[in-house]
């Protein structure tokens, strides 16, 4: 409830200024379309709750649809990667790690391009507009973007925060019972003095251990944090940051909060209305009882099936994004593949379906399309 007065609050302050246009050409290739926008967002905004007004080049699509796939799209990239040509891989990760153990980056590359600042508008441009979160990051870093402190932090690091899997195992070895070999005793030795802090005894181990874990997930990436919160704060987020604590893990939850079930996606959906009229199939408009208990039937057995990434597409397909809707209307129709209107939350099912393998086979061809935009199958 905080969120929702503070965010319809703050898009009420910024409902006069000028509306921000974001136009993405759907048939250009892939590095286009992430220049476009990785350059809307490094451009300094002074109203970021302004209006938002997305449109697809080469789609017809129009309306808040567009909006809700866009954020998706941001937000993927965001947790995912981008494909910038910085000499190393194909894809640039903003965030490495495990599930909900993810830390920024340690490259100075993508501090000195901005990127992490443009991260922090992204993450809280999404957010003001109900769109996508971040999810899986370390919950370190997570106390540090609020506000915190490493040593606050401390209470919450452990050793699977530690991206780097090298680093991760020799500070480990500050927990082990047994006498480490001269081997190990070299390694940790070797890090303490590359960090100025003293070598490991019998007395230091806990201290060491902690200040060793700190410096090796926050202290490396300092700069992309502060880059992070400074970004977040450009779309007036902070006042909400730095006074609610609780909202930090709705803003950064954990993967399984926002993993999507079919028990959710199921009680959210506006059935189809039958015909009482006639219990065989018809030329109306209005299917039948008989078409509509078939044919429903099949599309609760596709959800009850569906994993977590088959559920996320069919809400994207659906509404835009992957963020479920209150109501999610379900009708009925005469046409040849699924379609969906997605300002209306309207998914549109064929009614000729006589058999669950020909309609979970339309199904995967549709949302394999929802990465490319609007009728595009």
């Amino acid at each position: 409830m905080a969120i929702q007065s503070f965010t319809k609050e703050l898009l009420q302050q910024g409902e006069n200024s000028p509306t921000l246009h974001l136009t993405v050409d759907v048939l250009a290739d892939e590095d286009e379309q992430q220049s476009t926008l990785i350059t809307f967002y490094k451009v300094a905004r002074p109203q970021w709750a302004a209006p938002l007004k997305c449109r697809l080049q080469g789609d017809a699509a129009i309306g808040k649809g567009v909006n809700r796939y866009l954020f998706s799209s941001v937000m993927h990239k965001v947790k995912n990667g981008f494909q910038l040509d910085l000499g190393t891989t194909n894809v640039t990760r903003l965030f490495d790690g495990q599930k909900d153990h993810l830390v920024p980056s340690a490259s100075s590359v993508l501090v000195e391009s901005d990127l992490f600042l443009m991260a922090g508008r992204m993450i809280g441009h999404s957010f003001i507009h109900g769109g996508p979160t971040l999810s899986g990051l370390s919950n370190a870093v997570v106390n540090i973007l609020g506000g915190g402190t490493p040593e606050t932090a401390a209470s919450v690091l452990t050793l699977l925060d530690c991206p780097d899997m090298d680093l991760r195992e020799t500070v480990g070895l500050l927990q082990k019972e047994e006498a480490l070999t001269e081997e190990e005793s070299s390694r940790l030795t070797n890090l303490c003095f590359a960090w100025d802090l003293p070598v490991p005894n019998s007395e230091n181990k806990d201290w060491l251990f902690q200040k060793l874990l700190i410096h090796a997930v926050i202290g490396r990436v300092s700069r992309q944090i502060k880059q992070l919160r400074k970004g977040l704060k450009d779309t007036g987020l902070w006042p909400l940051l730095s006074t609610r604590a609780d909202v930090l893990p709705i803003l950064f939850p954990r993967e399984t909060e926002v993993q999507l079930t079919s028990e959710i996606v199921l009680q959210s959906i506006r059935w189809p209305q039958q015909n009482e009229d006639s219990n065989v199939d018809s030329d109306d408009d209005v299917p039948s009882a008989a078409t509509v208990d078939r044919v429903t039937g099949f599309f609760r057995t596709f959800i009850e099936e569906a994993t977590p990434e088959v559920l996320r597409d069919l809400m994207k397909f659906w509404v835009g994004w992957e963020v479920p809707c209150s109501k999610l209307n379900l009708v009925l129709v005469e046409s040849t593949l699924p379609t969906a209107s997605t300002c209306f939350e309207r998914l549109r099912l064929p009614s000729h379906y006589h058999t669950y393998t020909a309609l979970k086979a339309d199904m995967m061809l549709c949302l394999r399309s929802v990465d490319s935009g609007f009728g595009l199958v």
